[in-house]
Parts: C-alpha cells; structure tokens; sequence
C-alpha cells in the first residue's frame, strides 16, 4: 500500500559507485543492476521509496550507468514482442520499472563521497525535507522502515536516521551514533556520530545503515564539509554539525530497526539475500526450500 506524506516526495538514489568487490561482474553491469532473485537490486530500493509515498526519484549516477536509466525507461521493441507472443504476464513485469515513479538522474562526476552525492541533489530537491536510500541496503518490504522515518521526520522536524544494533566488534564498518532515549522505544535523540570508529571509540553500538530523512539545511553544511575519512565528503560529518546545532536545520533522531534487512554490498550476504527472498516467493518457495532441505542435507552427511 501506497502512503502520501505532506511535504516528502522526493527520494536520492546515490548509485555512482564502481561496485569492486563484484568483479568482474561489475566491469561492465553496474553493481546495483546485479539480480536478487529476478529483479536488479535497484528495483527493490525504488519500490520502497513509492511505496513510502516518494513518487520523485533522484539518481546520482556515474560513468558506465546507463543501464540504470534504460530499465526504468519503456523498451518498446521488448514490449511489442512479448505483445505479439501473447505473454501478459512478463510484459506486465517489464512494463512495472517503466511505471514506478518519475524518475531523473543526475552524474556525480568526480567520487567523492556520500556527502558530495547527496549534495548533487540540490538542485533538484529544492528547499524541502527528502529521503536518501542507499542501494546496497535492501529493506524488506514487510518492514516499513523508511514510512516510520518520514512519519518521525513530520513529528519532530529535522532530519532521521536509520539505525541497527551490531555486535561491536562490527561497528567499525559503519558509522556509530551517540543517543539519547525518547518517550518511544524505537526512537532515539542523536547527539554524535563517527564513521567507522575503532570498537573502542565506538559512541556505541547503533550503526547507521543506508536510510535518511534529511532536512534541506544539510545542502548548506556539506557545501562547507571538508574531506573526512578516505579523503570523501562524508553525509556523517554533516549530520554530526546538525546534532550539535540543532537551530542551523532541527534535531537528528534515529529510528532503530530491528526487521529484516540484506546487505547486497557483501558477497556473502548477497548470496544469502537472494536465498531468504527465494525461500518467500510463493512461485518459487516451495520448490526451491525442497531442494535447499535436500542439498544441505547432502552436505551435513558428506565425508
């Protein structure tokens, strides 16, 4: 189901990142047009923006990323030969990435980071509150997570965060939030962050995974953010300047989410992503875990 927000309709899409740890399936398919099960990953993260009430669609995009722009455009010589077989059912599939949202792109030009890929969004976002979904994080749509920030972003002003308790000894390779509680338990007040400390360091244990709700004021800080870790603009260091100032654009809340979540950045998790979403699938589940049952069978009783 479809929600509307006052004031939010616009998402950013960072999706200009050479995708290194898939090649050489990367070198020339961008990492966020690889498969989860039969859809790019991207369609996943742009049916969770519509489907959140964000009919607008920034992409920041980069080199060798065309086909991105291609699979939410019509192919019309697809269409008209699945019409002429008489094949409805996958011309309604093709024809669905078509018919998402009103989608622009925008190229990123030099890498530098997080904070500069947002802040390529100015223009286009203007002066209201809009969403960032990072492609790598799949959210699984049973899990409302991003309506629940808008909804928190609309309560309170500001700008949201999304955040997820890892084992500490993970919380380097994100970035780490210091909060406050509220009156709702699956809310937090942020007053710091730090990407990717050392566990020691670490504020705590609340990483930031790749969901935002930002206020328009953030444009503004990253335009004055120096270079932080890696030598890239970071979106954390922004957030942290409107933590400690709320009056130069509202207070930064994070919402905890503890549903289901793939990492498709992460070989490994990738993998496993597309086996969860496999196993739900009521046309391909059932036979599918039949055979998952058997093959790991065989594998415990293996020499």
């Amino acid at each position: 189901m479809t929600q509307s927000h006052p004031g939010i309709s616009k998402a950013v899409i960072p999706a200009a990142g050479l995708g290194t740890r898939f090649l050489p399936a990367t070198k020339a398919t961008p990492k966020e047009m690889l498969p989860v099960v039969d859809k790019p990953a991207i369609q996943y993260v742009v049916e969770e923006a519509v489907t959140a009430g964000l009919s607008d669609v920034l992409m920041v995009t980069g080199r060798n990323k065309r086909p991105l722009e291609d699979h939410f455009d019509r192919n019309y010589e697809l269409e008209s030969a699945l019409g002429r077989k008489g094949d409805a059912e996958r011309l309604a599939r093709v024809q669905e990435s078509s018919d998402l949202a009103t989608m622009h792109y925008v190229r990123q030009g030099d890498p530098k980071g997080l904070g500069h890929a947002v802040l390529c969004a100015a223009p286009h976002v203007g002066d209201q509150p809009f969403a960032v979904l990072l492609g790598d994080d799949l959210i699984d749509p049973r899990d409302p997570l991003l309506s629940r920030m808008i909804e928190i972003q609309t309560q309170y002003g500001g700008s949201v965060i999304a955040l997820m308790e890892v084992d500490p000894s993970q919380i380097h390779l994100y970035g780490s939030a210091a909060v406050e509680p509220t009156g709702e338990s699956d809310v937090v007040r942020v007053t710091g962050l730090v990407e990717k400390p050392d566990a020691a360091d670490a504020p705590s244990n609340y990483a930031i995974i790749g969901r935002y709700v930002l206020d328009p004021a953030v444009f503004d800080i990253l335009r004055k953010t120096e270079p932080g870790r890696g030598g890239e603009i970071q979106l954390t260091d922004a957030l942290q300047h409107l933590a400690e100032d709320e009056k130069t654009g509202g207070p930064v809340h994070g919402v905890v989410f503890k549903g289901r979540r793939y990492d498709t950045g992460d070989r490994a998790d990738y993998l496993r992503a597309i086996v969860r979403l496999a196993c739900e699938r009521e046309d391909l589940g059932p036979e599918f875990r039949t055979w998952l049952r058997s093959y790991v069978t065989e594998e415990m009783q293996a020499p």
